[in-house]
């Protein structure tokens, strides 16, 4: 696997020559995998995957499916729904990250939080493809539909406080949405120099839980229509 260093310049040479017309898109449960699929209308050439909850059976099962074909993959998409930071993303709108970050590896120190990039084990963060990214936001919003960029956190524990919201804000600048997977669905891809990203609809505001607060059926809503609107992105 390619050191954390070699992963942009990996991408950047796969964007360039992309030696494939198929795309994966992961997803965690069956309800976001049916989404994608609804919104893709039977596109040729996207394989569409549930790969269960958390990083790790994201990062084991998208690998699999990597590794399993004869034709490789020119780009993979961790989708879903997820929370938002109030102040990035609203409900029912959507994230494509520009950063997807393991946000709580790392180790707890009384002086505070110590990330493993500052512990000196490698990086918690993937920078995905801006090229894919810069087409993925163009047809989402050319849709109709509200979307920004910045960086998705991926979190082991999802967050449920005040206090744990403002610790993430102010340790990555710009915060904008929080899932489960797509830093193990990036590590995966990566290490096989492929092109990654993450879409995430918004389906709750990161904070203090509030289950009846949760908007999940208008998450998945948009998740299908940025799914259809990127159709042609990814043909």
């Amino acid at each position: 696997m390619p050191l954390p260093s070699q992963i942009d310049s990996i991408q950047n040479k796969n964007d360039q020559t992309p030696s494939s017309k198929r795309v994966l898109i992961v997803t965690a449960v069956d309800a976001e995998r049916d989404a994608v699929l609804r919104g893709l209308q039977g596109l040729q050439g996207v394989d569409v995957i549930a790969a269960g909850v958390g990083a790790a059976a994201a990062a084991a099962r998208t690998a699999a499916a990597l590794v399993s074909t004869a034709e490789p993959y020119r780009l993979v998409i961790s989708a879903g729904i997820g929370g938002g930071f109030t102040e990035r993303a609203a409900i029912g709108s959507l994230v494509v990250a520009d950063l997807i970050v393991a946000a709580d590896l790392g180790a707890e120190t009384p002086d505070g939080f110590l990330s493993l990039d500052e512990l000196g084990f490698g990086s918690a963060r993937i920078t995905p493809s801006t090229k894919w990214n810069s087409r993925l936001v163009d047809a989402i919003q050319a849709a109709g539909l509200s979307v920004c960029s910045g960086p998705i956190l991926t979190v082991t524990t999802a967050t449920g406080s005040a206090e744990t919201t403002a610790a993430l804000e102010a340790r990555i600048n710009g915060a904008a949405a929080e899932g489960m997977e797509g830093h193990g669905v990036a590590v995966a891809a990566a290490g096989l120099g492929i092109p990654v990203t993450e879409i995430r609809a918004i389906s709750n505001a990161v904070g203090p839980r509030d289950r009846a607060a949760w908007r999940i059926g208008e998450a998945l809503a948009s998740l299908e229509a940025a799914c259809k609107a990127i159709q042609e992105v990814l043909i």
